[in-house]
């Protein structure tokens, strides 16, 4: 009994030393998910801010300027794009448009949103939505299908009146995706995403070369996907043993008990 009061006694005492430390290296409940996340937004596709997918960017920019962001897409997720202008207190009245551009710079449809909206004179702000097609893993050369790699947000004032111009505001974006699954997956895959400077990336490591030409560092917090996995192959599994057990318990049915017992050995 003493000894295990004594070995008791330690246990406590070493827990009661060991929960300080744990609660000192946990995470401030108060800390903001969108930390580090960028303030400011480039002027073109070479300038493209990168972000990542769930983080909320801003940038302070004059009505009339072009904004621009990049952010990495893979097979199998349906971005939906997101961005809020907050318009000076005096204004008249502006349209605003996001759109968004593949690894190939070519201008992806939105499947539903609304892309483009007319801020009213004097509105405080106005919001806009862009969610795209799913990311396809492979696709015909022909065909506009968005594939695997950077995407970019393009912000910006059309039709603007002469009175508004240069006008100071206020952007936020924010890009979430959803998985879709097995349900949009395609047979094939990219040999590389559609990053900028993968090509010139390619080259370099085959030369052997110290010089680097690439312009973009993001991608998916897993990695690129490999294109040829998906849960198509657990539901075909799943099929399979389904189907097998079916046949298994038809042959049974259809086999019946045996011999019956009435007939002869001999007949």
């Amino acid at each position: 009994m003493r000894i295990t009061s004594v070995l008791n006694a330690a246990i406590l005492m070493l827990g009661l030393a060991v929960a300080p430390a744990v609660a000192d290296s946990s995470p401030s409940p108060s800390a903001s998910e969108d930390d580090g996340a960028p303030t400011e937004a480039g002027t073109s596709f070479r300038t493209a801010t990168e972000i990542e997918q769930g983080q909320t960017a801003t940038a302070g920019a004059s009505t009339g300027d072009y904004l621009y962001w990049s952010f990495p897409a893979d097979a199998g997720q349906r971005p939906t794009v997101k961005a809020t202008v907050k318009l000076p207190d005096t204004h008249a009245a502006e349209t605003w448009q996001v759109d968004v551009y593949d690894g190939l710079r070519r201008r992806q449809a939105c499947q539903y949103g609304a892309q483009t909206r007319t801020a009213a004179a004097d509105s405080a702000s106005v919001e806009l939505t862009c969610v795209l097609r799913t990311v396809r893993a492979w696709s015909e050369q022909w065909a506009d299908d968005p594939l695997p790699g950077t995407y970019y947000i393009r912000l910006t004032a059309v039709d603007v009146p002469t009175s508004d111009l240069g006008l100071p505001v206020d952007a936020e974006v924010r890009v979430d995706s959803e998985d879709i699954g097995g349900s949009a997956a395609v047979d094939g895959a990219l040999a590389q995403p559609l990053v900028p400077g993968v090509a010139v990336k390619s080259q370099e490591d085959e030369e052997s070369s110290s010089a680097s030409a690439v312009l973009s560092s993001i991608e998916p917090e897993d990695g690129w996907a490999s294109g040829w996995w998906s849960d198509r192959w657990v539901w075909t599994a799943i099929g399979g043993a389904l189907a097998a057990l079916a046949g298994i318990g038809g042959y049974a049915l259809s086999r019946g008990a045996g011999r019956p017992t009435r007939v002869p050995p001999g007949a």
